[in-house]
């Protein structure tokens, strides 16, 4: 586990400096004791080779970071501004009660203290609470909830000339996705899931630069910058495959330091670019424009029109 660490453990940085600091936290599968500067150094020194890695944005890209509240984002960020990129912040309000409430908070402290703006997106006025789409629509909340947060961060991000999105999905975020499409062999997500989708047919580009940080080197990230986020899920989530996937994931980790990261490194250098050049036509669908509001669709009718008309009906007959 990234916090176990024997009684009197140096640092491993400061020790080949000739300094004798304390580690605070140990990394297994990096073989690294680090005290909490270096600590803090090694994240977003990670967070900037990730992002070199895989192309994700030039130094002066004007970025859109998808908010939520809670630590992954936060620690994004706060990341990415001390790297000194142009970062503000992207939070939409789901109407989901105390929920909502707090990670909105959290949000808007958090952009006051880093000086950056956070653009705030209400639900109830764009379609309706994701409680009363649930509702009216009958879908599962997670589903409306993905769908109405990817419709918006594109065009909200379009509409303000931000040129990237970054999210702060980690690498159990990651790992879970990816044995989920695997276990059903779902090719056109499998096809997908890489570190930047690029821009195109009215997409802006997405990235994901926390891809290759596990969700405890986040949260310590966070508790050593004394960044406050919110510390429970959504209660809509609960039940969810990916949460038992994590669990499972976490098991194997604690076994075999390092499984987590093999296994999404290894699809990414073996398996993507088979999946993108041989398969390149398989799960392929032609991306059109929506009649009514002109996003992106892969139907005559957007998702999230489709939502509103179901919600509108819905209210008209109550």
């Amino acid at each position: 586990m990234a916090n176990k660490l024997k009684q009197g453990t140096r640092c491993t940085i400061c020790k080949s400096k000739g300094q004798n600091n304390k580690a605070v936290v140990y990394l297994p599968h990096h073989r690294l004791a680090l005290c909490k500067p270096h600590y803090i150094e090694w994240f977003e020194k990670r967070t900037q080779k990730t992002i070199k890695e895989f192309k994700m944005f030039k130094p002066d890209e004007k970025i859109l970071v998808a908010v939520s509240g809670g630590k992954d984002s936060l620690a994004l960020w706060n990341a990415l501004t001390k790297l000194g990129y142009e970062a503000d912040g992207f939070y939409i309000d789901l109407g989901i009660g105390e929920y909502s409430e707090e990670s909105k908070q959290l949000s808007i402290d958090f952009a006051n203290r880093i000086g950056r703006k956070l653009h705030i997106v209400p639900m109830k006025e764009k379609i309706a609470p994701i409680p009363t789409i649930k509702e009216s629509t009958k879908r599962p909340a997670c589903s409306a909830c993905g769908t109405v947060k990817r419709y918006y961060m594109n065009k909200i991000a379009k509409d303000l000339g931000y040129s990237v999105i970054a999210t702060g999905h980690n690498l159990d975020d990651e790992v879970a996705t990816l044995f989920g499409n695997t276990l059903g062999w779902d090719i056109n997500y499998l096809k997908r899931q890489y570190p930047v989708l690029e821009e195109e047919n009215g997409f802006v580009r997405k990235v994901k630069p926390l891809c290759k940080i596990t969700e405890k080197e986040s949260a310590l990230y966070s508790f050593f910058n004394d960044i406050e986020y919110i510390e429970y899920e959504c209660p809509f989530s609960e039940g969810a495959s990916s949460i038992e996937y994590k669990e499972l994931w976490s098991k194997i980790e604690e076994q075999s330091p390092g499984s987590k990261l093999r296994f999404y490194s290894e699809f990414l250098k073996k398996m993507h670019p088979i999946l993108n050049t041989e398969n390149e036509k398989i799960g392929h669908s032609e991306i059109k424009k929506c009649l009514i509001c002109g996003e992106p669709s892969y139907n005559d009718i957007c998702s999230v029109c489709k939502l509103k008309e179901k919600v509108k009906s819905k209210t008209a007959k109550a």
